[in-house]
């Protein structure tokens, strides 16, 4: 088995990406897809902390606008993350992965509360820890949660598997002639307002000098090349 280039990862997927071509709620054959690879990094050794996005449920700053007040559309947002990742722990379990929740918000019925020490002592111990409920503040983005828990638990990688296969100069969705990037630098994704992450999100990883590799998750074995070290997508760098 081919030796992994990084040995503790921070996964993150939208909401958006569970739901399949459905757009809206759970699509368990693509959940179930992404949990067979999620199990396979483990079997290489590798550490596999994941936040999961709210959108395929609620997205507080769409959904919200006008007529829900700013902060408590954020809540819901997290709670709709919460669920995800009840989900997306429930598949992984049934193919026999060892799973712990940890919301920033305490649903200690449903999931640990978020403790670096207890979550970092979960990855040593080969189990994959979902963060749920972002950082537990409105006005931050699943995007900036997932930054934040990466530096916290000293990730070498933010994974960001998107509906995209990476980052390109304008929406290829609306420019057929867009240009996809191989490697750009964070100054670069700032000053051209490229929609990667929000603002905040690549500021911080910036900061704490963490690369992002943006990819596809519509083929989920993206995350194991990536994780080999193959050349997927587009890598977000100093």
């Amino acid at each position: 088995m081919q030796e992994p280039k990084y040995k503790r990862v921070l996964l993150k997927i939208s909401g958006e990406a569970l739901a399949g071509e459905k757009h809206f709620g759970l699509d368990f054959n693509v959940m179930g897809r992404v949990a067979d690879v999620i199990k396979e990094c483990v079997a290489m050794g590798v550490q596999v902390g994941i936040v999961i996005g709210g959108g395929n449920f609620w997205r507080g700053v769409k959904n919200g606008e006008g007529y829900i007040e700013r902060t408590r559309a954020d809540h819901m947002g997290m709670l709709a993350t919460a669920m995800n990742c009840m989900a997306m722990a429930d598949v992984l379990e049934q193919k026999g992965v060892d799973v712990r929740i940890q919301t920033a918000l305490e649903i200690r019925e449903v999931a640990e509360p978020y403790i670096r020490a207890r979550a970092i002592r979960h990855l040593e111990k080969g189990r994959v820890v979902i963060f749920g409920c972002g950082i537990g503040s409105p006005f931050f983005s699943t995007d900036t949660a997932a930054v934040l828990r990466a530096a916290e638990i000293n990730a070498d990688v933010i994974l960001l598997a998107k509906n995209i296969d990476g980052v390109y100069d304008s929406d290829p969705a609306k420019n057929e002639n867009a240009v996809k990037f191989d490697s750009i630098t964070y100054d670069d994704v700032l000053a051209k307002h490229l929609a990667v992450m929000d603002s905040t999100a690549t500021s911080l990883s910036m900061d704490n000098h963490i690369p992002v590799l943006v990819f596809a998750l519509k083929d989920p074995y993206n995350i194991v090349r990536v994780i080999r070290g193959e050349q997927i997508g587009t890598i977000v760098k100093e």
